[in-house]
This record gives C-alpha cells, sequence and structure tokens, in this order.
C-alpha cells in the first residue's frame, strides 16, 4: 500500500515529504494507520546529527493509530483496534523483561540503532524500489507504518488519538522518572531543568506525588510559564541567574531531594546534581549526544552519599503504565490538555520542529491524514 511518510535523507536536512510504499505485515506483525504523531526532541536529534543514524529512515516514535491488518499469528490486536506504539519494544523472555525493566531489552535497543525490523529487513520502499530505514521500530512519521505485534498496546477507543499520543512518549517518560527512577516522596522537593515535553510530564508528575516545592529551570519564559501551569511552584530563569544557587536558596540552603535533568547536555546535568542534597537524587532523563561528558563531583558523590542515575522511557512497563496513565488522565490526576499546544498537517512537519528549536510549545502533534 502507498502512504505519505516524512522521510529524512540526510541529516541536517529538512525532512521530505514522499509517497512510499508498505509492505504487508508479515508473521507476528501489524500495519497501523497512524492518527497522531508527537514531535519530540529525540527525533530532533537525529534530524540534526546529534544522535547519528543511517538514512534515508522515517522518523516519530511517539503516536497513537488505528490497526490496519495483521499479519499470521498476531493475537493481541485485530483490525479497527485503537493502540499507542511502543517505541521501545521488548522480547517478553530475556533477563531485562522478565526483571520488570523491558525499556533495557537488547530487541528494542537493536531496533532503535540499525532501522531494521526484527528480522534484518524493513517494510518501507521509495519511488525507485529502496529501502527505507525504521525509527525505533514505529515510524510514526508516516501515514501507514507495519511495525511488531510487541511494539503496539491496545487502548480504549473513546480515549482521543491526541491525547494517547502525548502519553505515549513524553507523558509515560516524565511520569516514570518521578514515579520509578526517583520514588519522589510526599513532602519533597523536586527541581527540574528543562519545561520541554518530558520536563513538564516530570513537573506535574511530581505534584502528582505530593512533592511541595517543585522548581522548574529553563532558559525560555513560555516554557517556564507552562511548567507554572502544570505544578512548577518556582520558576528559575537560568539565562538570568545561577540555578543551582536559586534552587538551594529555595531549599533552606540544602538543595533539593530529587533533581532531574530533561535538557540532554553536559552543564544542566552538572547544575542538577551539584543541586542536590546530601543524601538526595539526581536522574538524567534527557538524551545526549553520544559522545558528551558531564564533569561530577566524585568526592561529593562518596561523602554526600548523592545517588545519580539514568532513566529511559521512564523506566517504566509500557504495557501496563500506557494504560494507568489513561485511567490518571481520566480521573483529572494527569493534565494533557495544558501540554497540548499545536498540532500541523504532516505537509508542516518542519514548521512543526522550528516551533520547537524555538521554544514556543509545550508540545505539538503531526496529524499524519489530515
Amino acid at each position: 500500500m502507498q502512504a505519505l511518510a516524512a522521510v529524512l535523507r540526510q541529516s541536517q536536512e529538512p525532512l521530505r515529504i514522499e509517497t512510499v510504499e508498505v509492505l504487508p505485515p508479515g508473521p507476528g506483525e501489524v500495519q497501523v494507520r497512524m492518527q497522531a504523531a508527537g514531535v519530540c526532541h529525540s527525533d530532533l536529534h537525529v534530524m540534526k546529527g546529534d544522535l547519528p543514524m543511517k538514512t534515508p529512515i522515517i522518523l516519530g516514535h511517539e503516536g497513537a493509530g488505528i490497526v490496519e491488518a495483521i499479519g499470521k499469528g498476531v493475537t493481541s490486536v485485530e483490525p479497527g483496534d485503537h493502540i499507542i506504539p511502543i517505541w521501545r519494544m521488548s522480547c517478553g523472555r530475556c533477563g531485562y523483561c522478565l526483571s520488570g525493566r523491558p525499556a533495557l531489552c537488547d530487541v528494542g535497543t537493536a531496533m532503535r540503532f540499525t532501522g531494521l525490523m526484527p528480522d534484518g529487513q524493513t517494510r518501507f520502499r521509495d519511488a525507485a524500489g529502496q529501502s527505507i530505514l525504521h525509527y525505533a521500530g514505529v515510524s510514526t512519521f508516516s501515514q501507514l507504518s507495519t511495525m511488531p505485534e510487541g511494539a503496539v498496546v491496545k487502548i480504549p477507543r473513546d480515549v482521543s488519538f491526541e491525547h494517547a499520543a502525548l502519553i505515549g512518549c513524553g507523558v509515560i517518560t516524565g511520569y516514570g522518572a518521578v514515579m520509578n527512577a526517583a520514588s519522589v516522596a510526599p513532602g519533597s522537593s523536586v527541581a527540574v531543568w528543562g519545561a520541554g515535553g518530558i520536563g513538564l510530564n516530570v513537573i506535574q508528575t511530581a505534584r502528582l506525588a505530593g512533592a511541595t516545592t517543585i522548581v522548574a529551570v529553563d532558559r525560555v519564559p513560555l516554557k517556564l510559564d507552562y511548567a507554572r501551569r502544570l505544578g512548577a511552584t518556582h520558576a528559575v530563569n537560568a539565562g538570568e541567574a545561577d540555578p543551582v544557587e536559586a534552587v538551594k536558596d529555595l531549599t533552606g540552603g540544602l538543595g533539593a531531594d530529587y533533581t532531574f535533568e530533561a535538557v540532554g547536555l553536559p552543564e544542566p546535568i552538572e547544575q542538577a546534581y551539584d543541586a542536590t542534597r546530601k543524601g538526595g537524587t539526581c536522574v538524567v532523563v534527557g538524551i545526549s549526544p553520544p559522545s558528551a561528558r558531564a564533569r561530577i563531583n566524585v568526592n561529593a558523590l562518596v561523602y554526600a552519599e548523592k545517588t545519580l542515575k539514568g532513566s529511559i522511557y521512564g523506566s517504566t512497563r509500557p504495557r501496563i503504565d500506557l494504560l494507568r496513565l489513561i485511567d490518571l488522565h481520566r480521573a483529572g490526576r494527569i493534565d494533557l490538555d495544558t501540554l497540548l499546544t499545536r498540532t500541523y498537517p504532516l505537509s508542516q512537519i518542519n514548521e512543526a520542529y522550528d516551533a520547537l528549536e524555538r521554544g514556543e510549545v509545550a508540545r505539538s502533534l503531526v496529524l499524519p491524514q489530515a
């Protein structure tokens, strides 16, 4: 079948809208008609060359859609079902999966770095018949995408595709960083570097967890405004004040119980760690270039008994936590409407990324069928 897709032919070049052929699902695969796709910094890192990937490739990892067709042996979904793609597919059998850490599964890792399906092939072809790579196994920037059954989660049909798409990456990552990686305690203090799609969800989940002091750190005033709307009790413009000293001043000179870095650069990682109090926890969520290195005071790591850790996909179990987040939204405890700033047709995907880089949106979506 043919579909329109945003294809990255070369890093540091705009995405190209092309008509591609999407091969039908094979055994253990499903074909999804994408209804919404998230505009996320992770894809931007690939577009800019910060995260090297082979090209051509169809990006997009956050989204929601309708199952169009299923391959032999598929049992968890059927045509017409609404789904959220899992951008870090897991096999369900390895030690990581069985110990409750599916985001570390080697199957999903291999798909992320090779751009290939588990059988080593692709399901996209361009007009010349050449293969186009997949991104994170799901490639949501295509109207139609074929992916493994293990990369989809069935969701209730009454959930809007826009809300479901937001939950699929930004919300679950921020939620999991707070609840799983850090285990934020009620009455604690939290500081978050980066008030973008991930950081804003760290902030609103910290509020959900009962944190009483929540400090948002960013350089963009509009993002700090969004942070306040989603639960930040204080906002620090890192371009105007030393954020480490500001966080300490707001926590009685001690530093925050929990700090989160959602930018993906060495300097904010260092600042978040330095702003963590004795015995506190610093969680790095932002995606950094592979060569990035942060300077950490190892003496303080020991004498202050700080914990420094990373978290991918919110250290979650997507098949459980995605549905849990839907329930939390229904109960009015997770705010998705404030997050959704703009929507764009697929033809305007480059404009969507320009707005993201300018810091104009909390979260935006591309609607592939529009």
